[in-house]
């Protein structure tokens, strides 16, 4: 006898809430229902291992099947099934979860278990809405008797019993019609329902089964195949691959599986640099599986571009793109996280801010930082391909935490320096063969190696055999600034004006150096004021007559760097001073003309432009500069 009963909560307001607001995709009804048969195989395996004998074991399976006539599809599986009791309780509270209160049994009884149970948030089952009218549900429980659940996701439904001869439940969907975009059809097409399959539910543990169209050559009636013409008939195939590549143990993964894998995964057509398995038990479990590409994403510096980890539930697709899980100096790392310790919320879909999420995520960047250190420590030259292609986001990494994360990253970078040609060397390396003395580890930034290599104030660093690191990214001098120093060794730039250590007797040098040509100096300062801050004698110079030296920490580099940020000019100005070689001719003969201040200022502004393009720029002034040179020349000449 048919039973109709009302939903025991509001259950059409409930439902609408459900049906459109919780579910935002409409295909993952597919994924909740397949869920659902996953669950219900888990518990009946589980009852069966402790029912001394009396249930059968039976190998789970879940089958789709689809009727286009009919316009249903049909999810069966072979699992526990439900009593008429389990129907009203599960299915007829909406919200009500079995899974849920099935585990909590089970805890409760302290029995060993060895389950994974997916759904545990009560509204899976009512995805089926969001693309059916009406939902049949036929299951029987283990000696149980058969029911029939019927439901029309209003206010009521019906509860009937039947015959059904083997334990388990069919859900039947009847489809809804297509109105005006939206389309239903596509969900009774072979093709949707297998790539739904392998995106949300590849890795359920048990065979997901469906008759799928196949076709092969037609043959005459002496077994001859006919040319150009082929029958078509239905085999029975499985969809998903049910083990997770990540679940395996590592040494059973072969390097081939792994890149096919990657590859197909997330889109690239070459092989990963880098691969990691991580698999963490403990108060916080889960299972990763992360690549560092060979190469930046065409579109990895777009403003389209989205971070994130794809996030699974024990094996079962949730999101394609969790940013929560990568830091974003990380965002060009691929991969996956599958875990049973995130919190859902119920759709499954919707993730909670959760403590275990953030630990994870942390757990995850210390271990690729691990790896990358394990690799640059073993084979270097594939660290520097690594580096060449984004070692610009590590730096980004200590910059971007205002050095917090400096611990952590220091030991990845890497740089090209003075004495080591175009090598690249660590700090670790560098501190390990500074010179005896030597209290500062050095520093030079420009626009590339070649323009550095030029800078006239690394001529004395040369000639005393000092190494100096090249810094040749925008990004560096920043994230050497956040860092101050590395293992107890300060960071010291060779264009700051006080970078050299001098002896006693060089400095007495400087002293009466700049005592003996105190009006020349204050003349070309007082020329130069609003251009330079300061002009004094040089301590680093050897064969250059000029150069440009800061002070403050912001150097000419840094300068342009924020001027050249979005929105234009931003005010950043260095504190400049132009360094005089006392050694070199140019200046002995400025001194030479040091009482006649006219001619002095005349010709200083000469010192100036000599030393900005020095520097590998440009002079303010181009015209003035030329005529001024060829004056210059021309009594150089008549002489």
């Amino acid at each position: 006898m048919k039973e109709v009963k009302q939903f025991q909560t509001e259950s059409k307001e409930l439902l609408n809430l459900m049906i459109n607001s919780i579910y935002s995709n409409s295909e993952v009804f597919l994924r909740e229902l397949l869920s659902n048969a996953s669950d219900a195989i888990d518990k009946y395996k589980y009852l069966s291992l402790s029912s001394n004998g009396k249930m059968p074991i039976l190998d789970g399976e879940i089958r789709i099947t689809v009727d286009k006539k009919a316009r249903t599809i049909t999810i069966t599986d072979n699992g526990i099934g439900m009593s008429k009791e389990d129907l009203i309780n599960n299915l007829g509270t909406i919200a009500k979860s079995g899974s849920k209160d099935f585990m909590s049994k089970v805890k409760e009884a302290k029995e060993k278990k060895d389950l994974n149970i997916i759904g545990q948030f009560g509204v899976g089952f009512y995805s089926a809405f969001i693309v059916a009218n009406k939902v049949e549900v036929e299951t029987k429980a283990f000696e149980e008797k058969g029911y029939q659940f019927i439901s029309e996701g209003e206010d009521s439904y019906s509860i009937e019993e039947i015959d059904k001869d083997s334990q388990g439940t069919s859900i039947t969907l009847f489809l809804k019609k297509n109105v005006d975009d939206l389309s239903y059809d596509e969900f009774m097409e072979e093709w949707k329902v297998k790539s739904l399959v392998k995106k949300y539910s590849d890795y359920i543990r048990y065979p997901i089964k469906m008759l799928v169209t196949k076709s092969k050559p037609s043959v005459d009636k002496d077994g001859k195949e006919i040319e150009g013409k082929r029958e078509e008939y239905l085999e029975d195939e499985t969809l998903n691959s049910m083990i997770p590549l990540w679940k395996k143990n590592k040494s059973e993964v072969k390097d081939e599986e792994l890149n096919d894998f990657y590859k197909s995964k997330f889109n690239d057509y070459d092989d990963p640099l880098v691969s990691l398995f991580v698999n963490v038990d403990g108060k916080i479990t889960y299972d990763s599986l992360l690549f560092i590409p060979s190469h930046a994403p065409y579109d990895l510096y777009s403003d389209t571009y989205e971070k994130g980890l794809q996030l699974y539930s024990k094996g079962v697709f949730i999101k394609d793109k969790c940013k929560e899980l990568i830091p974003d100096y990380l965002k060009f790392v691929k991969g996956l996280v599958d875990s049973p310790s995130f919190s859902l919320n119920i759709s499954r879909e919707m993730l909670q801010q959760s403590p275990y999420l953030a630990k994870i995520s942390e757990n995850i960047e210390k271990k690729i930082i691990d790896k990358l250190k394990g690799i640059k420590n073993t084979d270097f030259d594939k660290y520097v391909k690594f580096w060449n292609a984004f070692g610009e986001h590590l730096k980004f990494g200590i910059y971007a935490s205002y050095g917090g994360k400096k611990e952590l990253l220091e030991d990845t970078l890497i740089y090209h320096s003075l004495l080591n040609e175009d090598k690249y060397i660590s700090l670790k390396d560098y501190k390990e063969h500074m010179s005896k003395g030597q209290k500062y580890i050095y520093y030079v930034s420009g626009e590339n190696l070649d323009a550095i290599k030029m800078l006239p104030q690394i001529e004395k660093y040369k000639k005393d055999g000092i190494d100096v690191i090249l810094l040749d990214q925008k990004i560096d001098e920043f994230t050497i600034m956040m860092m101050r120093e590395y293992d107890k060794t300060e960071f010291k730039s060779i264009s700051d004006e006080n970078a050299n250590d001098l002896s006693a007797e060089e400095q007495k040098k400087i002293d009466d150096t700049t005592a003996d040509s105190r009006r020349l100096l204050d003349t070309i300062k007082e020329t130069l004021s609003g251009e330079v801050d300061d002009v004094v004698i040089s301590s680093k110079l050897v064969e250059a007559p000029v150069c440009i030296s800061t002070k403050e920490g912001l150097s000419l580099e840094m300068e342009k760097t924020l001027n050249e940020q979005p929105g234009g000019n931003t005010g950043a100005k260095s504190i400049k001073v132009l360094e005089l070689n006392p050694d070199h001719d140019l200046f002995k003969s400025f001194v030479s003309i040091q009482d006649d201040d006219e001619l002095v200022k005349k010709y200083a502004s000469i010192l100036l432009d000599e030393a900005m393009l020095l520097e590998g720029r440009d002079v303010k002034d181009r015209a003035s500069f030329v005529k001024k040179m060829n004056e210059l020349l021309v009594i150089a000449l008549k002489k």
